[in-house]
């Protein structure tokens, strides 16, 4: 199964759909990860901590 999880488009928003530990958790379990570019810096994550934890970054939520 392939999980996408893009970028929140919100003014002020500063959610992400999942944390790195989550996409570390989903791939362990056999799912495939994408995460749009920089879906969770203004959360604090940074992408290389999404393609550690096993995703895939994707540069656009069309892409996602």
């Amino acid at each position: 199964m392939l999980i996408g999880i893009p970028k929140e488009v919100k003014n002020n928003e500063s959610r992400v759909g999942i944390t790195p530990l989550g996409v570390e958790l989903l791939v362990q379990n056999g799912l495939d990860v994408m995460v749009e570019k920089n879906a969770g810096t203004a959360a604090g994550f940074e992408d290389s901590a999404y393609i550690e934890a096993g995703a895939k970054m994707e540069p656009s939520a069309e892409k996602v």
